[in-house]
């Protein structure tokens, strides 16, 4: 190789220096930063964003009109039940078997009304036979009766003869001893004829037991036993003997009995006026007034019951109905003198921007409502002319973070 060619072949060698320069080029580095700047920005705005888009949790309650609010100008209220001071589950007196159940749930009797009959063929038979005795009884009578009336007069013959002589002393007395047997025998005789008549007295109350009649006027609420069950006044175990062939209820006899706590029963007097609004019918007030405070505490409860009167009847009352019951200080006389609005609970209503607000759930959504509560308190209600209807479902102590236009997710408040 000629000294020309190794310096050529020097010249295109690349020393390290050179490669490490060559590779080296613009940094890499500010690059990296910026993307990993950027992915970090991304997460925060997807964290922002969940965040702010999150329900958040409140308790409401509901607006209410002053005319319906059961608590307006209530000093005590509590929770109990219908109850139907006369009810009665009919029964048989008598062990026998249901021939015919006339009754179904519902029903309306009347005092006296057929409800079902039992098998009377042995009572018959046994009201047959004691009434034979007592006909015979009463036939033995009439021929006693028909022999003393004899002897009587045989006695005064005998009696007539024996003063002139004719006859001896002797047959005389004999004929007054009859008459006197035979008064005694009548006497015992008409005994008997009492005895058989009471025995078919008896007969005949056993044979109309085998009729169930309804004890006084009301509705048929249980239907507990069909035909061809045994039924009986008496517990028997098994499921083959009924005690009952149904049970009635009279309408006009129901009453609410409520669970007063004891610290608070110093509240409620005798005839004190009250309100009842039934859970089935949240909208209807029902007047009603005190009857009495039993005098006794359940230990377990601690509650004393109260029993309250319902002023007004109404078919759709009926036994065992959850009830509220309002005591008054006074009877509401008026109620369109109620005062227009609605009232809410006074911790509904926030402060936003020097603003009294509420905030209104519809929709999952809060919607913020700017209002002018008046200064009149209602217990712990606030009264709000305007901007709410009742039924509307507001925020009970409305969060920092809430906005108009939030998602919320909303728990009833327990009363």
């Amino acid at each position: 190789m000629t000294v020309s060619q190794a310096e050529l072949l020097k010249e295109l060698r690349i020393e390290k220096h050179q490669r490490d320069d060559h590779r080296g080029g613009p940094a890499r580095w500010p690059w990296i930063v910026l993307a990993v700047a950027l992915l970090l920005a991304l997460v925060g705005s997807a964290v922002w964003w969940a965040t702010s888009h999150r329900a958040i949790a409140v308790q409401t309650a509901t607006a209410v009109s002053p005319a319906s609010d059961p608590g307006a100008g209530a000093v005590l209220q509590a929770t109990g039940y219908v109850t139907a001071r006369r009810q009665a589950t009919v029964s048989a007196q008598i062990t026998g078997t249901l021939t015919a159940v006339l009754i179904e749930e519902g029903d309306r009797v009347k005092k006296g009304q057929v409800l079902a009959r039992l098998d009377d063929s042995a009572y018959k038979a046994a009201l047959d036979a004691v009434k034979a005795q007592a006909a015979a009884a009463h036939a033995l009578v009439a021929q006693y009766q028909a022999q003393l009336a004899q002897n009587e007069r045989d006695a005064t013959r005998q009696q007539s003869l024996a003063a002139r002589g004719l006859v001896p002393k002797q047959t005389a007395e004999q004929a007054r001893t009859l008459v006197d047997s035979t008064r005694a025998q009548l006497v015992s005789q008409q005994k008997q004829v009492a005895a058989a008549d009471a025995q078919v007295v008896e007969a005949q109350v056993n044979f109309d037991y085998c009729v169930i009649r309804a004890p006084f006027d009301g509705v048929i609420t249980t239907k507990d036993a069909q035909v061809g069950e045994i039924v009986s006044p008496f517990s028997a175990g098994g499921g083959f003997t009924r005690t009952g062939i149904g049970t009635i209820v009279d309408m006009e006899s129901l009453e609410v009995d409520v669970d007063v706590n004891e610290a608070y029963i110093g509240r409620v007097k005798p005839d004190m006026p009250a309100e009842a609004v039934l859970d089935a019918y949240p909208d209807w007030k029902i007047p009603a007034h005190v009857i009495a405070i039993v005098p006794a505490a359940d230990r377990g409860k601690a509650t004393v019951k109260v029993r309250v009167a319902l002023e007004k009847k109404d078919a759709r009352i009926v036994p065992d109905m959850g009830v509220r019951v309002s005591f008054l200080e006074q009877k509401t006389t008026n109620v369109a003198q109620a005062p227009k609005g609605v009232l809410v609970p006074a911790k509904a209503i926030a402060q936003r921007d020097g603003r009294s607000v509420v905030f209104v759930v519809a929709g999952g959504k809060a919607q913020l409502r700017t209002v002018q509560p008046t200064a009149q308190n209602y217990g712990d209600m606030k009264l709000i002319p305007d901007a709410l209807q009742a039924g509307d479902a507001v925020v009970l102590s409305p969060p920092a973070a809430l906005r108009d236009g939030a998602d919320v997710q909303t728990e009833t408040a327990k009363p």
